[in-house]
């Protein structure tokens, strides 16, 4: 079994920027692809950011140029470096690693 950890949500201002970090068990994992999805209240969960074990990334259009991102496998740690925030971000956040491992999830509010 594989745990992954959350940590860096929080509440933020319009334009402001936070970093979301997720930590897996075992090193075993390391090169799995992985990603972040995040679900809004009444919405459905979405994916919006992927990245293979070598570091190829895809996003979904709505964060596309605004979120990064990145992993490093020396730490078994995944990141989400989230730009120019809007209201419409505020979710919560969750990190996956394919197959199917699932972090706890982490609040991001985007609120003035």
């Amino acid at each position: 079994q594989v745990q992954l950890v959350e940590s860096g949500g929080g509440l933020v201002q319009p334009g402001g920027s936070l970093r979301l970090s997720c930590a897996a068990s075992r090193s075993s994992v390391s090169f799995n692809t992985a990603g972040w999805y995040r679900q809004a209240p009444g919405k459905q969960r979405e994916l919006i950011a992927t990245i293979t074990g070598g570091g190829s990334t895809n996003y979904q259009d709505s964060v596309k140029g605004r979120f990064t991102i990145s992993r490093d496998n020396t730490k078994r740690t995944m990141f989400l470096q989230m730009n120019s925030l809007k209201p419409e971000d505020t979710a919560v956040y969750y990190c996956k690693l394919f197959p199917n491992f699932w972090g706890q999830g982490t609040q991001v509010t985007v609120s003035s």
